[in-house]
């Protein structure tokens, strides 16, 4: 029997979808008019799903299709990067968030900060801890990494259930920074990962 969405934790959340609806794929992003419906296009023909990937129950959403295809990838990082305005840091979450969060970073002519899971960077951290459904997780980042007054945006790949994103944010908050967006590739809203980011601007280029 399909474990459902909470059955598993953040990490895997954040990157698949358990007992995933049936229905139309809505494309949420900032392309106008055509531009819009064929990235909607490109996306849904690039972004694979893998069924019980990485445990039963769970439709892992593959991105790699998508960066293998160097058109594509460059249009995704365009759209991502489109319509915000000032932006001074772009901060990308591990892991896959790296892939897309240092190339609008280039493309913005900004700097790209990483945001690690606990123990993983070298010096001293601020550190943010969220609850998944059995027991929590940690994230963090360098205590330098932001500016009091930066204006951040944040990019990940999947919205799912919303707490590695929430916790990024309060991160950045925390370190005098401003959240200027949230922008991911893809938004499960079937999961409210959108309920636990209230006040913030959160686009999605795809949102299923």
């Amino acid at each position: 029997m399909p474990a459902s969405q909470a059955d598993v934790p953040e990490a895997t959340a954040e990157h698949g979808a358990g007992d995933q609806p049936a229905g139309a794929a809505e494309v949420v992003g900032p392309a106008p008019g055509g531009r819009r419906e064929e990235l909607a296009s490109r996306l849904l023909r690039l972004v694979r799903d893998v069924p019980d990937y990485p445990q039963p129950g769970v439709i892992f959403k593959d991105i790699t299709p998508l960066l293998a295809d160097g058109a594509a990838f460059a249009a995704t990082i365009g759209a991502l990067a489109d319509g915000h305005e000032r932006i001074d840091k772009v901060a990308g979450i591990e892991a896959r968030g790296f892939i897309l969060a240092a190339p609008v970073a280039c493309h913005l002519g900004v700097g790209f900060v990483p945001v690690r899971k606990a123990g993983k960077l070298p010096g001293p951290t601020h550190a943010q801890s969220y609850e998944l459904e059995y027991g929590t997780a940690t994230v963090e980042v360098h205590v330098d990494a932001f500016r009091p007054g930066d204006r951040v945006l944040l990019i990940d790949d999947v919205l799912a259930t919303g707490g590695t994103a929430a916790a990024t944010a309060e991160l950045i908050r925390r370190s005098g920074a401003e959240v200027a967006a949230v922008v991911v590739l893809i938004e499960l809203g079937f999961l409210g990962g959108r309920a636990h980011l209230p006040g913030l601007d959160l686009r999605a280029l795809l949102r299923l």
